[in-house]
C-alpha cells in the first residue's frame, strides 16, 4: 500500500446515495402501468428490456426512460394512453432534479487523503447526468481528474491508468460494485476495495467470490480507508 499514488472512486453509491432513487422511479413505474399486468411480470419484462437497450442507450435516467416507454407500449400492447406516458416521463424528469445525498464518511475521508493521494472521480453513466451529479455533490475541489466512461472495462480503466501517469500497481479504486469497480481493476493488477451498499443492481452483480488480499480488501464503511493507508 505505500506504493499508491492514486485513489478513484466510483461516484453512485460510492459517493453518494443512487440506487434507491432508481428502485423508487421503478415502483412508481409499475404503478402506473399497473392495470395493465402484475408487477413481477412488469419487472422481468422491464430489466430484460432495459439489459437489452444499454448498448444503445447506456446507463443512466434518461436511458432508462427511454426503455420505460418503449416498455409501457410493447407491454401493454399499444394501450397505454397518452397521459400515462407523460406520466412516465415526468418520473424521470423528477429523478434528474433529485438532490444529492452524501453517505457516511465521505467527507471525513476526502479530507484525510486530499494532500497525500491525486484523488479521482472514475464512473459511468450518462455524462450530462454525471456531470450535473459530480457539480450538485460540492466535491470537485478534492479531485484531480473526473473521468465519466459508458462502460468499466479493463480497457478504460487501462486507458485511465496511462492517463494518469501511474501504474497498476500504484493505483487503488474504491467502489460499491464488484463488477464494475473491483474485477477490471484486479485484472490489470491494481488493487481494488470494495464498500458494499445495501442494494445493487442485479446487473452488477457477479456469480463468484474474491479472495481478499493486499490488493483486495471489503470495507465496511468508505472512512475504513484511513486505517489502511
Amino acid at each position: 500500500m505505500q506504493n499508491i499514488k492514486v485513489i478513484a472512486f466510483d461516484a453512485d453509491d460510492t459517493l453518494w446515495i443512487n440506487e434507491p432513487f432508481f428502485r423508487e422511479f421503478e415502483e412508481n413505474y409499475f404503478k402506473v402501468l399497473s392495470k395493465y399486468l402484475p408487477e413481477e411480470e412488469l419487472k422481468k419484462q422491464l430489466f430484460d428490456l432495459v439489459i437489452h437497450n444499454i448498448s444503445l442507450y447506456g446507463y443512466g435516467t434518461r436511458g432508462l426512460s427511454l426503455s420505460m416507454i418503449e416498455g409501457a407500449v410493447t407491454f401493454t400492447n399499444g394501450k397505454v394512453t397518452s397521459d400515462e406516458i407523460l406520466q412516465i416521463i415526468e418520473l424521470g424528469k423528477k429523478m434528474l432534479k433529485n438532490p444529492i445525498e452524501l453517505l457516511d464518511g465521505v467527507i471525513e475521508t476526502l479530507e484525510y487523503l486530499k494532500g497525500k493521494y491525486r484523488l479521482v472521480v472514475a464512473t459511468k453513466g450518462d455524462l450530462l447526468e454525471q456531470e450535473s451529479k459530480v457539480k450538485k455533490s460540492n466535491l470537485e475541489k478534492y479531485f484531480h481528474h473526473i473521468e465519466i466512461v459508458s462502460e468499466k472495462t479493463p480497457e478504460e480503466y487501462s486507458k485511465l491508468i496511462k492517463h494518469l501517469d501511474v501504474e497498476p500497481s500504484e493505483f487503488l479504486m474504491i467502489g460499491n460494485s464488484l463488477k464494475s469497480d473491483i474485477v477490471p481493476v484486479l485484472e490489470l493488477g491494481g488493487n481494488a476495495y470494495h464498500v458494499p451498499f445495501h442494494t445493487t443492481w442485479a446487473h452488477e452483480m457477479i456469480d463468484h467470490e474474491i479472495e481478499t488480499s493486499n490488493q483486495f480488501k471489503v470495507l465496511n464503511n468508505i472512512a475504513d480507508i484511513k486505517n489502511i493507508l
